[in-house]
């Protein structure tokens, strides 16, 4: 490490931020412990689609909660008001508390809040709605239609499942939306302005509308997500959510919590370039930002969670980012997508992905990108192919680049 703790914290001017809670669920698992059982066994939850006219669709594979039941967690009256990102949210948001160990009584609550990533909030309630009015028929719409779509519903109701009172909002940042969520819920612990913040995202996109409308775009995969393979073909779409506890450090070694790992930097950059076309210059910017803030030398990561969605544009535009940030430490570097395993979750990717970063700091085991079958001169770095490696790192990265050009990148490391 460059800087000892002391210094650190001076040098950004605040108090420092560790992760004491996770949770999750995605194809791969309704759990953390699941989810990173299947990260070092390298399983794949890409499966067939199984929901209602999947047959009119020309893509039918994404990473699918095959197995949910909302009815084993919610009641009645909660599955009226909660659309499917919502209840994945409460899920994770759940087992990150329970393993936290915080009660938000009294004062934590007042100083405590949440911030949420997610690019298309109460879809299958949008889908669900137009279909029974324009194909049923229907001249009416239940009236929690509205509560129950918006954006914000998952962290409205995180805050009032805990009774968090101080700031809760929602960040739409399409593919990034995760990661500037929880950078902004480390800003926020970071300045003073809450001791504890909930934060990371969700996504439920896996519905006849939802995947109608990425078909558009020809971005998607028939057949299986192989970032970073010279023969790989498109992203597939996957659901779930990630949810974190990000609490002052000292808070948190004063009540002997166990920490999982120090968020030591953050960094967002714009393209200001094209809609849907990344730029390497921007999502360099992104990378060198992070280590700017956490005041990492390059030689200090070992790891990066890659964005790495397997479509032509975005490996090689991400791996040449990687290749002028780092220099001669790229190659050095291992960096592995493991969207090939729990597809690309949208705007709760990258909370689903921090917990391979948490992974490869607390564990020393680092997710592979599995699927990899041809090496791609566009893309010649280390990106862990098929199998999870076992090794010691220090620092990590997250990256995350959005359509609209909106790049966010997170720092950690390990304690």
């Amino acid at each position: 490490m460059t800087l000892d703790s002391t210094s650190r914290a001076a040098g950004n001017g605040g108090r420092r931020v560790v992760i004491t809670g996770a949770g999750t669920i995605n194809a791969l698992g309704h759990d953390v412990p699941a989810t990173l059982t299947a990260f070092r066994e390298g399983r794949c939850g890409i499966s067939q689609l199984d929901f209602q006219d999947v047959d009119r669709l020309s893509i039918q594979i994404g990473a699918q909660v095959h197995d949910w039941r909302a009815e084993d967690y919610f009641n009645r009256q909660q599955i009226l008001l909660y659309d499917k990102f919502t209840q994945f949210t409460l899920l994770a948001a759940k087992q990150a508390v329970a393993q936290s160990g915080l009660d938000f009584q009294g004062e934590l609550g007042l100083c405590s809040g949440v911030v949420l990533g997610t690019a298309g909030g109460g879809l299958n309630t949008w889908d669900e709605n137009y279909r029974a009015v324009y194909e049923e028929g229907k001249n009416r719409v239940h009236p929690f239609v509205v509560p129950k779509l918006m954006n914000n519903a998952a962290a409205s109701h995180v805050s009032m499942e805990f009774g968090l009172r101080g700031p809760a909002f929602t960040v739409a940042t399409a593919c990034a939306s995760s990661n500037h969520a929880m950078g902004l819920a480390f800003q926020m612990v970071r300045s003073g302005a809450a001791r504890v913040m909930l934060t990371g995202g969700s996504e439920a996109m896996l519905c006849f509308g939802g995947v109608k409308a990425w078909e558009g775009l020809r971005v998607m995969s028939r057949d299986a997500c192989r970032p970073f393979s010279a023969n790989r073909n498109g992203m597939v779409q996957g659901e779930g959510a990630g949810v974190f506890v990000f609490e002052d450090y000292e808070n948190a070694r004063a009540r002997g919590a166990d920490i999982l790992a120090e968020v030591v930097g953050f960094a967002m950059s714009s393209d200001a370039q094209d809609i849907v076309m990344p730029s390497a210059q921007g999502a360099e910017r992104a990378i060198t930002g992070a280590l700017k803030d956490a005041g990492l030398n390059p030689e200090s990561v070992g790891y990066i969670n890659a964005h790495g969605t397997g479509t032509a544009a975005n490996d090689k535009t991400e791996c040449a980012a990687v290749a002028h940030a780092f220099g001669h430490h790229a190659d050095r570097l291992m960096i592995s997508s493991t969207k090939a395993m729990h597809g690309h979750i949208i705007g709760g990717t990258g909370a689903v992905e921090l917990l391979a970063c948490i992974m490869a700091l607390r564990d020393g085991v680092i997710a592979p990108t599995i699927n990899y079958q041809e090496p791609d001169p566009e893309c010649a770095l280390d990106v862990v192919p098929n199998e999870a490696r076992e090794a010691r790192v220090d620092a990590v990265l997250s990256n995350a680049f959005a359509f609209g050009g909106l790049n966010a990148v997170i720092a950690l490391r390990r304690i």
